[in-house]
């Protein structure tokens, strides 16, 4: 098996975001290259012999004899926290009060500010809460193995206490409810013989902890204190963070009042929890027999924001898994049964009590990561023993409906159905990660992997497509619809595929690649069976007929990997994956991503990201401006997005950065820095090994305001091809004595012989003193454009208006020559210069804007000072300036060849 972290054939389009390491590292780990940790349940279901037969009897009598004797044993286990308390004097509860029981084990974690601020964990156990006093409180970095001092056991309604200790009392002090929620044990032993053996391995599913930890007990106590020592350990899963942070939370999760206002006597009481059995207890929910699915909404890019989880897209079946009384069902998108083409699968989940799962079987290559055409090949040749079912999502569970819980509800419930496990395992959790979604986007990219599905954590499960489940993909795949084949010579040559739009069946090109011999062995008997005597394509563009192409009925789907679609709607370098059964053709349309910009978010973008000192001034107050702060910059970003990404999007940007205001130092960055937001691209360039910065969507923008970057100063290339020159930027820049009409005067000139050689031009301000005259560039057929090309005519254009006008204009960069004239720099138009982006604030006084303008509004009287950021976002309603941007690219050869002329 090659070494884990090999990259099989990456995308090479897709960068490494910051944070992507770290995520790929944990795919490795977690997949062993790309396989979720496997999962078992050890719970047997049906004895096969006499003596397994008598160890369940046995066991299920001493699990009746526990439940029958756990009042009595509760009354008994709380005779020391009765003895340390003087109910008189203290208001926490007796212990005298029946709390009902509940289908899940109870946890609670209160913060108590004593003579020592500490946090007590607190398990529901055999009627009463084991508890532990965790020192600095719970962490979330496994690293961090936090001392828990095992003290007395408390009675379950203690649960819901929340308020102050008298001083003096055993435990003075205030008490929080922090968090509370349901816990597993995962363990074989029951949890009473897990804690004797001093090893404690259980799921948590709170508000504010979830997943997997452990509790071990110490074995040589160095303080030789009275109390049991133990260690309280976050397990590595979806839910650890390396930061640690858990215990920062400061109100209380039953009442939202801090310390001080428990303290005080301030605020709502809390929300019941323990007691909250005297409801009327909810029915059983009948076992629905079907769930359709939910389905996800193909999107460029994933969607930022901490309300979101991010797992593998999988490259397999959907499919849903049954369970009734131990008979299993594993049904197809559509509801078909397939139990019979899985039956080491069915035979695993038959130990499952009555649920309904949510997954995808999957075929896993020698590497462990998906593959398709061994999925294709282990159907039809009914060697299935080996895929494996990756549960994502539980849906029902013993007589619950869990459709309308929160995602992130289900997901450890469904963990906690499935814990621990070995590789081996054909039923498997996947997990999840709450990092951004770029950067797991790019870790699975790098690892050959399709794709990335975001769900919002706290959506129901709600069938269908909608926008709370999203698909982002490494690479374009896409299902079509067989209309018939080609041959050359007789031997096959390539698919005809199409797809269904409305009541058409359109044609999208040729399938030409992918094809090995025990695919075609398996696709031309397939084919031959679907034959037709007519093409079933309609439409302007279906394929004719000749002799070397045969038609089918459009009954068969294929699965393609193919490069992107062409601009008349064909796919490009196609490739076979394999045919598809669990998709009817009626079903298969076009499928093209929604723009980033559209990707649901769970806030408004200006909000989406965490903004730490909102408040700083950035530009201090003017005569005729006010102060503006880092706040007022994320939501000019924020404002101008749409506009300024068309610009920015898809090039190397450097940034002029004042994180003590524009008063103070500042300084240029063109590469990445240690801690850059996961939100901000990377993107690497021939003959520079540290990579730039690129900003490719609305988040981007916005994460850009923390670090204070108060300009943004583009590469003039094509959007993610540095190579070829996409725009020319001439900028006019005056000496400290040429008032600006007359820069206006020289804006006009330029335009009028840019124009004279084919090219659109368009005009903005610098923010400052300037302007710039900006023409995009059509690519040119043959690819020859270049950026010496570029620059060179920049060049030329400039030197002639400079001689033509040599009192008014000079080119060189010598300050002494500019006196009374305008400096044309042309050196803008080079591979690695930047200027300033359209929409891009200034670090000048009054937070000036780059302002695109029409070239009506070029004209005397123009004051580019009235634009900034405060002014410019209300502008852009009414203002038609750069509309037709991007339709007006012109090809710079045939202006050389005008102005060689």
């Amino acid at each position: 098996m090659p070494p884990c972290g090999a990259q099989r054939g990456a995308n090479p389009q897709q960068r490494d975001t910051p944070g992507a390491a770290r995520i790929t590292h944990e795919l490795q780990r977690r997949w062993h290259i790309c396989a979720v940790h496997t999962h078992r349940v050890g719970r047997l279901r049906r004895p096969s012999d006499l003596r397994t037969g008598i160890r369940a009897a046995r066991a299920a009598s001493t699990v009746n004899r526990e439940r029958n004797g756990a009042g009595m044993a509760a009354k008994k286990k709380l005779g020391e926290y009765r003895e340390k308390r003087d109910f008189a004097k203290t208001r926490e509860p007796g212990g005298t009060r029946r709390i009902g029981a509940a289908a899940r084990k109870r946890y609670v974690v209160q913060k108590h500010a004593a003579r020592r601020l500490h946090f007590d964990l607190r398990l529901e156990i055999d009627g009463v809460f084991k508890s532990w006093a965790v020192t600095k409180g719970p962490s979330l970095d496994p690293a961090d193995k936090r001392l828990a001092v095992e003290v007395e056991d408390h009675p379950l309604e203690y649960g819901d206490f929340e308020g102050t200790i008298p001083a003096g009392e055993y435990g003075g002090g205030t008490v929080q409810i922090w968090d509370r929620g349901y816990w597993e044990s995962t363990g074989r032993r029951t949890p009473a013989r897990a804690l004797a053996a001093g090893h404690l391995d259980f799921v948590l599913a709170g508000e504010r902890l979830s997943g997997a930890w452990t509790l071990v007990r110490l074995k040589h106590d160095r303080t030789r204190s009275k109390r049991t020592n133990w260690l309280l350990i976050k397990r590595d899963d979806a839910y650890a963070r390396r930061d640690g942070a858990a215990a920062d939370a400061a109100t209380s999760i039953a009442s939202g009042r801090t310390l001080a206002a428990i303290a005080a006597g301030r605020g709502r009481a809390p929300t019941p929890f323990m007691t909250q059995h005297a409801r009327p207890r909810r029915r059983a929910a009948p076992l629905p027999d079907f769930v359709p699915p939910q389905l996800c909404k193909l999107v460029d890019r994933p969607p930022a924001g901490a309300g979101w989880l991010h797992e593998i897209k999988f490259d397999g079946y959907r499919m849903q898994l049954r369970v009734a009384d131990g008979e299993v069902r594993l049904s197809t998108r559509k509801g078909l049964d397939w139990t019979a083409r899985f039956p080491a699968i069915a035979r695993r989940a038959a130990r499952l009590p009555d649920a309904i799962v949510d997954g995808e079987i999957v075929a896993l290559d020698a590497e462990g990561a998906p593959d398709f055409a061994a999925l294709q090949a282990a159907l039809s040749e009914e060697r299935t023993d080996a895929l494996v079912f990756f549960a994502f999502d539980l849906l029902y569970e013993r007589g619950a409906d869990l459709r309308a819980e929160a995602l992130e509800a289900r997901k450890a419930r469904l963990a906690a159905l499935l814990p621990g496990g070995g590789r081996g395992d054909v039923l498997r959790y996947v997990e999840h990660f709450a990092s951004g979604g770029e950067a797991v986007l790019a870790s699975a990219c790098r690892l050959a992997l399709e794709g990335i599905v975001s769900k919002r954590r706290d959506a129901p499960y709600v069938s269908g497509r909608g926008a709370s489940w999203t698909k982002a993909k490494c690479r374009a795949g896409h299902e079509v619809v067989i209309g018939g084949w080609a041959t050359t010579g007789g031997a096959f040559r390539s698919l005809l595929v199409g797809v269904h739009r409305g009541a058409q069946f359109v044609y999208v090109g040729r399938v030409g690649t992918g094809y090995s011999g025990a695919k075609l062995e398996r696709l031309l008997p397939r084919l031959a069976k679907a034959a037709a005597k007519s093409s079933p394509f309609t439409g302007a563009n279906a394929p004719r007929a000749n002799s070397n192409v045969h038609w089918t009925r459009p009954v068969l789907v294929a699965e393609i990997e193919f490069a992107g679609w062409t601009g008349d709607g064909m796919v490009r370098q196609a490739a076979f994956k394999g045919l598809r059964e669990d998709k009817p053709a009626r079903e298969v349309t076009a499928e093209r991503p929604a723009p980033p910009a559209r990707t649901p978010l769970k806030r408004p973008v200006g909000d989406a990201v965490p903004l730490s000192h909102g408040e700083k001034v950035l530009w201090p107050a003017t005569d005729a401006t006010p102060a503006f702060t880092k706040r007022a910059l994320a939501d000019y970003y924020a404002a101008v997005a749409p506009q300024l990404l068309a610009h920015v999007a898809g090039r190397p940007c450097s940034l002029v950065r004042a994180p003590d205001g524009i008063d103070g130092e500042q300084f240029f960055q063109r590469h990445a820095m240690r801690g850059t937001s996961s939100l901000i691209e990377l993107v690497t360039v021939r003959g520079d090994r540290k990579p730039y910065l690129q900003i490719d969507r609305p988040e981007g923008l916005v994460a850009l305001a923390q670090i204070a970057a108060v300009e943004l100063h583009p590469w003039n290339c094509e959007p993610r091809a540095p190579e070829v020159p996409g725009r020319l930027v001439f900028d006019l820049d005056p000496g400290p004595d040429v008032p600006f009409d007359a820069v206006i005067e020289g804006a006009l000139a330029l335009r009028e012989r840019l124009a004279a050689l084919g090219l659109v031009p368009f005009c903005k301000t610098t923010g400052g003193k300037g302007l710039h005259v900006v023409t995009p560039l059509a690519p040119a057929p043959d690819r020859t454009l270049d950026w010496a090309t570029a620059k060179a005519f920049a060049r030329a254009v400039c030197l002639a208006l400079a001689a033509d006008e040599p009192e008014r204009y000079v080119v060189s960069m010598a300050k002494s020559k500019r006196a009374g004239r305008i400096f044309l720099d042309y050196l803008r138009n080079d591979r690695t210069a930047t200027a300033v982006a359209p929409w891009s604030p200034r670090a000048r006084p009054g937070a000036t804007v780059s302002m695109p303008l029409t070239w009506r509004q070029v004209k005397p009287g123009l004051d580019p000072h009235a634009f900034t950021i405060a002014s410019v976002p209300a502008l852009l309603k009414r203002s038609s300036a750069w509309r037709d941007y991007a339709e007006s690219g012109r090809r710079l050869d045939r202006a050389i060849a005008r102005l060689g002329g």
